[in-house]
């Protein structure tokens, strides 16, 4: 696969710029395929339980092994768009077309999921293996919840909390778009991790914090339009009742028994979007300048272009592109020479952040680097302050 030589080709030479065509333009369908893969693997699971016992694990498999693997294999794409072809891509239908084609895909490997976890002959193993794939699904299925929640019509913001739902999640809208992009990378802003600070200790403190924040934000905008926090215009509220009804009907199909594997996914899901939370702005921090945060700007971001990555996540990782320009589509969302760069994608990068000791000895010295030991530029856990001062002295700027 040559994406970097072909778009370069077409970047360099203005004459072709009005014949550009998105070389990622079909693997982008990787998006969408993923919960019909997942589909596909449960039900060869149903005909062949016993011969086929390890794809009620998929979703681990799929994102802890197969994705880092292709990633190695495939590589980088630094490749952007041409400015003047940015506003057609916009326009196209084709790509509106893969984001809500994840939906109704994702719904019914939640139905399958629940199915094969309640039945009687399914061993203990296999429900686990079950309940945390279809939580993985969800919680990439928050990506595409980024996607449309960004857009300001209400159809896209409807599709938003449908695909919230299952994990329980509906505040991220709320959060994610009127918190987190205006306290990105500072002290005040529950989903950005400080250095020194495990995601064991930033998981408690995001969930609590991020929720707590949506409900300012929303009863702050409810005050606005005259109307108390129990108005039916409350977005929280619209995105926790679908959530309700969603685990209404599946208890109602499928009994009690069902309620393990609804808690299970949930509390999955939600944590892989906040260990990507963790992920994205690990102790990076916006300056003061005259009392103030200065500007959202590339460098408050940590990205990494592994394509395969990537298509699986609509182009989350190229997050500077995202936070300057929120409601620009993942198509279009553009890489950054001189951003801090991830030393490989999400998928990889996950699993590090999982064992404490191996994210420190990773991420610390990159933060370090970033900012060439100038500790006072850093988003720092306080209460670790002096002893990453002691262990990391001969890093420190003169």
């Amino acid at each position: 696969m040559n994406i970097n030589a072909d778009a370069d080709v077409f970047q360099k030479n203005p004459k072709f710029q009005k014949q550009w065509v998105d070389a990622k333009r079909y693997l982008w369908l990787l998006s969408p395929a993923l919960p019909a893969i997942g589909v596909g693997a449960m039900l060869i699971y149903r005909v062949a339980p016993k011969k086929m016992r390890g794809l009620a694990w998929v979703g681990p498999i799929a994102v802890h092994v197969i994705i880092p693997l292709l990633d190695r294999i495939v590589g980088d794409d630094k490749s952007n768009p041409p400015e003047d072809v940015i506003a057609r891509l916009e326009k196209d239908p084709y790509y509106t077309i893969l984001v809500r084609a994840f939906i109704p895909m994702q719904y019914i490997a939640m139905f399958v999921g629940a199915y094969l976890y309640t039945r009687k002959n399914t061993p203990f193993t296999d429900k686990l293996g079950i309940a945390i794939s279809i939580g993985m699904l969800n919680g990439i299925a928050i990506t595409n919840a980024h996607e449309t929640g960004h857009k300001s019509d209400k159809l896209n913001q409807m599709l938003s909390h449908l695909v919230l739902a299952p994990t329980a999640y509906g505040h991220f809208r709320v959060e994610h778009n009127y918190g987190h992009h205006k306290n990105v990378a500072t002290p005040e802003d529950p989903a950005s991790a400080q250095m020194g600070e495990s995601f064991w200790r930033f998981l408690p403190r995001t969930v609590t914090g991020s929720l707590k924040s949506a409900i300012v934000i929303e009863r702050k905008r409810l005050a606005r339009q005259g109307k108390g926090f129990w108005s039916l215009r409350n977005e929280l509220l619209q995105g926790w009742a679908i959530t309700a009804g969603l685990y209404s009907i599946m208890v109602a199909v499928f009994g009690r028994k069902v309620i393990p594997f609804l808690a299970i996914q949930a509390v999955y899901g939600s944590s892989l979007l906040e260990v990507v939370n963790y992920i994205e702005h690990y102790g990076l921090l916006r300056q003061k300048q005259n009392g103030k945060y200065e500007r959202t700007a590339p460098e408050h971001s940590w990205n990494s272009n592994k394509v395969m990555s990537n298509v699986f996540l609509y182009q989350l990782q190229r997050h500077s592109d995202h936070h300057a320009h929120p409601t620009r589509s993942f198509h279009t969302l553009r890489h950054f020479d001189g951003t801090p760069q991830l030393p490989s994608g999400y998928a990889e990068m996950i699993m590090a952040a999982y064992i404490p000791s191996l994210w420190f000895k990773i991420m610390d010295k990159k933060v370090l680097d970033h900012y060439q030991g100038d500790w006072n530029k850093i988003n720092i856990l306080s209460s670790k302050r002096q002893a990453l001062l002691k262990k990391y002295k001969d890093r420190a700027s003169a």
